[in-house]
């Protein structure tokens, strides 16, 4: 009984600590006519994905490439709001992966991505080479890394669409907030010019002199 619990202790560690290992999120500003693009050595035969999402910023779309170390371009779209690129590395290096947004001559955008890096490693060390069902603390923790990685994806999921939404509320109030504002001048404006006229309507006109009194 304790040897189970002392296993299961250990693959609770290895699951808190290996949740999201090996991987970089990042939240960047992209300028109108601008590019910008990261970096990441890598070996060969590793497996990379790259997720990104458009987040605020014109049509929500950006230019996307990576190249391999030899310069070669292994994935390039165009005008995408958000998409996924798993690939394994055929040689070691640098590779590159760029965002674009010099087709945009006034569109500001904020871009997320995260690069996931290298196969998730098990959850019990001996799992891979095991011949023995798993105890019931072992299956437990297998299924609270995969609800844990279920949980997180949903998070990331939600936190850009409210990030999406806010953009989106904030610019329709800067609207209504100027068109408001507008309407109101207008009205203004109106309302003198109808006080000026029903005043000129009423207003006495004296008439001129007519010549000396005799």
């Amino acid at each position: 009984m304790r040897a189970g619990m002392r296993a299961g202790m250990r693959a609770l560690a290895v699951l808190l600590c290996a949740l999201r290992a090996g991987g970089t999120e990042l939240t960047f500003e992209l300028p109108d006519s601008a590019k910008q693009c990261f970096h990441q050595e890598l070996e060969r035969g590793l497996k990379f994905t790259l997720d990104y999402q458009v987040i605020t910023g014109g049509h929500y779309d950006v230019d996307c490439y990576v190249e391999d170390p030899n310069g070669r371009t292994i994935y390039k779209e165009t005008k995408k709001q958000y998409d996924s690129f798993p690939h394994r590395t055929e040689v070691k290096g640098v590779y590159t992966f760029c965002f674009s947004n010099e087709f945009s001559t006034f569109s500001h955008k904020t871009v997320y991505f995260d690069f996931q890096v290298g196969d998730e490693p098990p959850i019990l060390p001996d799992m891979s080479n095991r011949v023995t069902a798993l105890t019931q603390m072992e299956s437990a923790c297998v299924t609270i890394h995969e609800a844990l990685n279920t949980v997180i994806d949903s998070q990331t999921h939600y936190r850009l669409r409210e990030a999406q939404d806010r953009s989106r509320a904030e610019d329709l109030n800067g609207r209504v907030s100027y068109w408001s504002v507008g309407e109101t001048l207008i009205l203004f404006v109106v309302s003198i010019g109808q006080v000026m006229l029903l005043k000129s309507f009423f207003t006495e006109k004296r008439p001129g002199s007519s010549g000396a009194s005799t």
